[in-house]
């Protein structure tokens, strides 16, 4: 598979998104640990995760636990893995999603996730989303004493703005490698986000990139269009619409590196196979740049 950058990392261009293991509807553990090892072996080395990816209350860090018995099975084999895992937002079971972005909470929550995953120190380890009652620089300062004191090697930001980008900026420096926030064919609004990361060299991490391509109608006829369009490019070669969305999401700039979920071993080999699709300038002009802002 081809490779992009996070930081100083070298990771496969297409990742896995590890929710749907975890999360309402999940598959039994024996097929989840089946995807994540097919996953592996089709090339995929970034893992994503969270916290507060479970179901029920009281199983907090159920993916994070997943994922590290999936990759102990693999021995020295995912030893090149990096695990991005994210703090700050939690479920307390009902189905709805909290956020909490206290300093202290990222921190005790950093210690919970290097217990689960059972490492001296986390890969990449991400702000989950900004918490309206933290001050931002407070939130951001919590990443900083965690990379200062070796509990994470790199830090990142979830479902931030552009102004929250360059905040982070200033007071991580080049340690801020990353930013997941949604893009897919049907959303495109983090366009302002996807060029600044481009400009700074910071990776960007498209999560739910799958949008739109499983439908067949989308909200707005110029939403119809653009997936229209990636069903018909998907027809023409021969290979699932899902695949395309990926190529297409890779076209888009070298630091998009698109963690498409899957809970199925197929799903995700057939999403890693978008690494290697090529398309061609004719094919990415019906698809369609991504949309300005508003």
């Amino acid at each position: 598979m081809r490779t992009r950058r996070i930081g100083q990392a070298r990771v496969g261009a297409i990742g896995l998104g590890a929710m749907p293991l975890s999360i309402e509807g999940r598959p039994d553990e024996a097929r989840a640990v089946a995807t994540i090892h097919a996953a592996l072996d089709a090339g995929v080395t970034l893992v994503d995760t969270a916290d507060s990816y479970h179901w029920h209350a009281g199983e907090a860090g159920h993916n994070e636990e997943l994922i590290a018995r999936a990759l102990r099975a693999r021995g020295s084999a995912a030893a090149g893995v990096l695990v991005a895992t994210k703090g700050g937002r939690g479920r307390p079971g009902d189905g709805s999603w909290t956020v909490d972005g206290s300093p202290g909470r990222l921190k005790r929550a950093c210690e919970d996730s290097l217990r689960r995953l059972g490492v001296d120190a986390i890969g990449l380890y991400q702000l989950h989303k900004p918490d309206p009652a933290v001050p931002w620089a407070e939130s951001v300062g919590a990443l900083r004493e965690l990379l200062d004191a070796g509990r994470i090697r790199m830090a990142g930001l979830s479902n931030v703005t552009a102004e929250q980008i360059r905040q982070a900026r200033e007071i991580l420096g080049d340690r801020l490698v990353s930013v997941q926030n949604r893009f897919s064919p049907a959303v495109r609004d983090s366009t302002p986000e996807l060029r600044l990361c481009e400009e700074l060299g910071i990776a960007f991490l498209p999560w739910s990139p799958l949008g739109g391509v499983s439908r067949s109608a989308l909200d707005g006829p110029s939403r119809l269009e653009a997936a229209t369009a990636f069903h018909a490019v998907a027809a023409e070669r021969g290979v699932s619409p899902q695949r395309v969305a990926l190529a297409w999401l890779l076209s888009l700039s070298p630091v998009v590196v698109p963690i498409p979920g899957a809970s199925r071993p197929e799903t995700i080999r057939d999403s890693a196979a978008a690494a290697d699709l090529v398309l061609t300038a004719e094919e990415l002009a019906r698809l369609g740049a991504p949309l300005p802002p508003g």
